[in-house]
């Protein structure tokens, strides 16, 4: 860890949910750490030696709470570890850390990378991502729906690969069909698609299907889904965005 003499928290992305799934910086730091602090759902899929430091948590929907009391235990000299699932960087909560942290000056904040959903999904699904892409959220608990569907057309007339985060809850069950429809006025029917449920935790499950059909799919909160771009292709059984190599050598 950093001087000792320093008041840090660190902010620590925990990857898609498994110990292996752990960046070794950030197992570090975690087996380093006098106090952990998350969201309860995260921090019952710490490694089970993780588990015997003294653990912090507040429900959904008090990211405020949650962030203030890790500066607080910073402040008696604890050694602080934040957690967030995937990247604290990448729809978590590193942005809310340093926007309380400025009250408080004399506690730095440090962001420990973790592997995000896009990454991991991408991985188990082949290559989807493999040339640019963007990644959009459709949850509008923080982001207008007029954004998002602004977001998402921009995405699809600028040929990206798509990854969407949060496609769908309890509230928002209809969200992710409202999005294919969105994207199928530029998109074509057959575009390659595919989505992942519960990325590298028990009950894992790998769906393949074109644009089309992913409107009428099914999906929770914990599923990440990709839309290729006009190029994406499934090559053996996986989903493939050529980068280009194979046309640069003719």
């Amino acid at each position: 860890m950093d001087n000792q003499n320093d008041k840090i928290i660190y902010v620590i992305g925990t990857g898609p949910g498994f110990e292996e799934g752990l960046t070794l910086e950030a197992l570090k730091i975690l087996k380093e750490s006098d106090t952990i602090i998350g969201y309860s759902v995260y921090l019952d899929l710490l490694p089970d030696e993780i588990k015997e430091k003294e653990l912090i948590s507040t429900p959904m929907r008090k990211e405020k709470e949650r962030c203030t009391i890790a500066f607080e235990e910073a402040a008696k000299g604890k050694k602080v570890a934040f957690v967030s699932s995937g990247d604290a960087g990448i729809y978590g909560m590193a942005s809310l850390m340093y926007e309380i942290g400025a009250s408080y000056p004399d506690i730095a904040v440090k962001v420990i990378p973790g592997v995000t959903a896009a990454s991991s999904g991408a991985a188990i699904l082949g290559a989807p991502i493999n040339h640019d892409f963007c990644v959009i959220s459709l949850s509008d608990l923080l982001t207008s729906w007029e954004t998002i569907e602004k977001r998402l057309k921009a995405a699809a007339e600028g040929d990206f690969a798509i990854v969407l985060y949060n496609p769908s809850s309890h509230k928002r069950k209809d969200y992710l069909k409202k999005a294919a429809e969105i994207l199928l006025k530029t998109l074509r029917e057959d575009t390659c698609c595919g989505y992942v449920k519960n990325i590298g935790r028990e009950g894992t499950e790998t769906i393949f299907c074109t644009l089309k059909e992913l409107a009428t799919s099914q999906v929770d909160m914990f599923t990440t889904v990709f839309i290729g771009n006009s190029k994406t292709m499934m090559i053996n059984g996986k989903m493939v965005t050529p980068r280009g190599y194979l046309k640069q050598d003719d």
